[in-house]
């Protein structure tokens, strides 16, 4: 099994049991709520809509929990990212903003013994960086910090508010960077025009 697919599937296991800011120098595209599709039309899988990054043996998966994004995904996805959002966000919140943008990061280790920082991961966007405000773990070594071969620890990120997912984005972690928001961003555009023609038909 690959590690891309061992994380999905970690993800979706663990669902199914658990039931500053600044404008930047993008320009957003159209007000995050103009955006919103009714769920259930969705045909995206979620890593469709992630961002991933390499660190020697660690691989990191990002993927954004905003209604905008996760609505384009496919019903059974929606509803697992869904109930993420809602169970690790109601206590993120009572620690942070409202408003704060939730992100689920996967860890996945390719050799043994690898250890991870979590605070260390970033989000550049609009020109700010913006560092974890609050993280809630998924799984329960999430804060032993540590990998063996093939397992992934998870957990829910807040980051302050004032990330605009309409505009390029990356995500950062020591060296590496994944700079691909633009284009999930078009497929994104693309699945959310179908999911509109299908509501139309």
């Amino acid at each position: 099994m690959s590690g891309t697919r061992f994380v999905i599937g970690a993800i979706l296991v663990l669902v199914s049991g658990c039931g500053g800011a600044g404008t930047g120098a993008g320009q957003s595209a159209r007000p995050i709520a103009a955006t919103l599709v009714p769920p259930g039309y969705g045909t995206l899988a979620q890593s469709e809509f992630t961002l991933e990054l390499v660190s020697g043996a660690l691989r990191i998966q990002v993927t954004p929990l905003a209604e905008s994004v996760i609505r384009l995904a496919a019903p059974d996805t929606y509803q697992r990212l869904t109930g993420l959002s809602a169970s690790a966000g109601e206590s993120l919140r009572s620690r942070d903003r409202e408003d704060s943008p939730l992100f689920l990061v996967s860890m996945f280790s390719r050799a043994p013994t690898i250890t991870y920082e979590p605070e260390n991961l970033h989000i550049v966007n609009g020109g700010l960086r913006y560092r974890p405000t609050a993280i809630e773990a998924i799984t329960p070594g999430w804060g032993g910090q540590r990998l063996r071969q093939e397992e992934a620890q998870i957990a829910v990120y807040a980051f302050g508010p004032g990330i605009e997912l309409e505009i390029s984005l990356s995500v950062e972690y020591e060296n590496a960077r994944d700079t691909s928001w633009q284009t999930i961003l078009n497929r994104l555009e693309v699945e959310r025009s179908r999911v509109r023609a299908r509501i139309g038909a």
